[in-house]
């Protein structure tokens, strides 16, 4: 039994399927398949029920399950402990961030970790929030950015970056910049443009309009900043973005606080554990690189 045989079991039972896994994994497909099926053969039972179009746990694929990220987590330490030891960190650190993100200090951090401790490898992942935050309480994912309705998702560590409240965003000519108070309602007259369900800003505006039983016309969706206020400027929507996103526009969209919408957006860096000396120091570079003025 190999250490990577494991990776690939846990791979394919995350992923539920084996193609994804191998996509992961950085190999083939049928490399996955045979080292699984060797791996079958040495346990004497099949992990997986391969009859449908997922690839789901038999009963004996459950048990080990938990053993096997054990054993991974395990030779992971080994190697930690080693480095903390010696001064060098090395492996592999998985960070991600939520779809169209454009917050550079981000950037920033990662590049200064990297010239830092350039034995570690550094995979970017984009998704949206929901899904960022469930791959790190998971463990597949070491620290994400996300947006969130949310200053500290349950079972989570968070830094909060930004923390903001909504506005429309629309041109100069348009009805809703002549007022000087915009509520919920008021939007409900026109056709809006936001971010897609699972983000932060999203959760936070159908939040606020369940909770006056409001159902906004969605008419646009995108997960760029650039894009809403690229459809609101043609008038073709009113755009709700956050303070910061609306004043990187304000030559073209003019931006009205709603006023009925309390909960801010926030913009935070979520992790599950500092265990992984890597992951302690990405949160080092990260504090630096988000206290520096923009």
């Amino acid at each position: 039994m190999e250490l990577r045989q494991l990776e690939y079991f846990v791979a394919v039972a995350e992923e539920q399927n084996f193609t994804r896994a191998a996509e992961r994994v950085h190999i083939s497909q049928s490399g996955v398949s045979a080292q699984i099926r060797q791996l079958e053969r040495e346990l004497g039972a099949e992990l997986f029920d391969r009859s449908a179009r997922t690839a789901t746990l038999t009963v004996a694929g459950e048990a080990a399950l938990e053993h096997a990220r054990a054993a991974l987590a395990a030779a992971g330490a080994v190697g930690q402990a080693v480095g903390e030891v010696t001064e060098l960190i090395r492996g592999r650190l998985t960070v991600g961030m939520v779809i169209g993100c454009t917050v550079t200090p981000l950037f920033d951090a990662l590049a200064a970790f990297h010239r830092a401790h350039p034995g570690v490898e550094i995979s970017l992942l984009e998704d949206n929030s929901d899904r960022l935050i469930e791959a790190v309480r998971a463990g597949t994912i070491d620290l994400a950015l996300i947006g969130t309705a949310i200053a500290t998702p349950d079972g989570l560590d968070a830094l909060t970056i930004i923390s903001e409240r909504l506005v429309a965003a629309v041109p100069a000519v348009h009805p809703v910049a002549t007022q000087r108070r915009v509520t919920l309602r008021d939007l409900g007259a026109h056709p809006i443009a936001c971010m897609p369900p699972g983000t932060g800003l999203r959760t936070v505006f159908d939040r606020a309009c369940a909770a006056q039983s409001l159902q906004p016309e969605i008419a646009l969706q995108a997960s760029a900043a650039d894009a809403i206020a690229d459809i609101a400027t043609r008038g073709l929507a009113v755009a709700i973005l956050s303070e910061s996103m609306a004043a990187n526009y304000r030559d073209r969209l003019t931006a009205r606080i709603i006023d009925d919408v309390d909960t801010p957006a926030v913009l935070a860096l979520v992790w599950k554990s500092t265990h992984s000396p890597a992951v302690r120091e990405l949160l080092v570079h990260s504090r630096q690189a988000f206290a520096e003025p923009s």
